[in-house]
C-alpha cells in the first residue's frame, strides 16, 4: 500500500501489481514441485551439455528436442551408445526442459523400476505402480543394461511402455544396441514387442567417442602434461 500511495497508483492498478505477485509466487511454487517430484539428476541441464564434445548428436536435432514439441506428439527418443558417451545428461537435460515448460515428468533408471514393480507386486500394489508410471507426461528411464535384471523385470517394463503406447512420451537411454535387447531382457519375444512400440513413434540417436564425462580429467591431463614438458623431475 506504501508503494500504491507513493506511486499514485489506482486501485485497479494496485490489485493487478497484488495479483501479478501472487500469480508469480504460485507459479514458483508449482515449478518447485515439478522438480521435486521429477527426480531428475542436479546439474545436467542442455545449456550445460558440451555438443562439441559429444559424438553423435545433431545440433538442429537437440535444439528441436529442447523444445519438447516430442511430448505433445507423445513421441518417444532413444539414446543409445557407450557409457559415459553423454546419454544421460542428454535424457535429464531433456527432463528439466520438460519440466519448466509446465510438464509432469519422472526419472529412474531401468534397475529402479524393476525393483518397484517387484515390490508392488508383492504388497497387492501393482495396480497403483502402474497408474504412477503411466502418470507422468514424459518418464525417464536410465541405463537399461547396465545392470542385469530380474526374470521379471522384462514383464514390469513392458507392461510400464505398453500403457504408455501413443499417448505420452518416453526417453530411454542404453548401452546396447536394440538387437541385444532380447539378451538383455532375457525374453526375444517380449524385447521385440517392446521395441515395437518404442521405436513406432520415435528419435534414436547414436553417441559414440570418449566418455563425456572423462573430457574435464582429460583436458586436465593434457594441460599437466604441456606445463610439464621441458621440466626435469629430480
Amino acid at each position: 500500500m506504501d508503494q500504491a500511495i507513493a506511486q499514485e497508483l489506482t486501485l485497479t492498478q494496485t490489485l493487478e501489481k497484488l495479483f501479478a505477485i501472487e500469480l508469480s509466487a504460485q507459479e514458483a511454487r508449482q515449478l518447485a514441485g515439478r522438480f521435486r517430484f521429477a527426480n531428475i539428476p542436479s546439474g545436467l541441464t542442455l545449456d550445460a551439455f558440451d555438443v562439441d564434445y559429444a559424438s553423435g548428436i545433431d545440433r538442429n536435432l537437440l535444439h528441436e528436442l529442447g523444445t519438447c514439441r516430442f511430448i505433445h506428439n507423445a513421441t518417444n527418443v532413444l539414446l543409445v551408445g557407450p557409457p559415459g558417451a553423454g546419454k544421460t545428461h542428454i535424457a535429464a537435460g531433456l527432463g528439466h526442459a520438460a519440466v519448466t515448460a509446465g510438464y509432469r515428468v519422472y526419472f529412474t533408471t531401468a534397475a529402479d523400476l524393476a525393483a518397484r514393480c517387484h515390490r508392488a507386486a508383492i504388497e497387492g500394489k501393482w495396480s497403483t505402480m502402474m497408474r504412477f508410471f503411466a502418470g507422468p507426461s514424459l518418464l525417464i528411464i536410465d541405463e537399461l543394461g547396465y545392470l542385469p535384471l530380474p526374470a521379471e523385470a522384462a514383464s514390469a517394463l513392458f507392461q510400464v511402455i505398453n500403457q504408455r503406447y501413443l499417448k505420452t512420451s518416453i526417453i530411454l537411454t542404453t548401452n546396447r544396441p536394440v538387437g541385444a535387447w532380447g539378451e538383455i531382457l532375457g525374453d526375444t519375444t517380449v524385447a521385440a514387442a517392446m521395441l515395437d512400440r518404442l521405436l513406432h513413434r520415435s528419435v534414436v540417436i547414436t553417441l559414440d567417442g570418449p566418455s563425456y564425462r572423462l573430457r574435464h580429467h582429460t583436458d586436465q591431463a593434457d594441460e599437466l602434461r604441456r606445463a610439464t614438458t621441458g621440466i626435469n623431475i629430480r
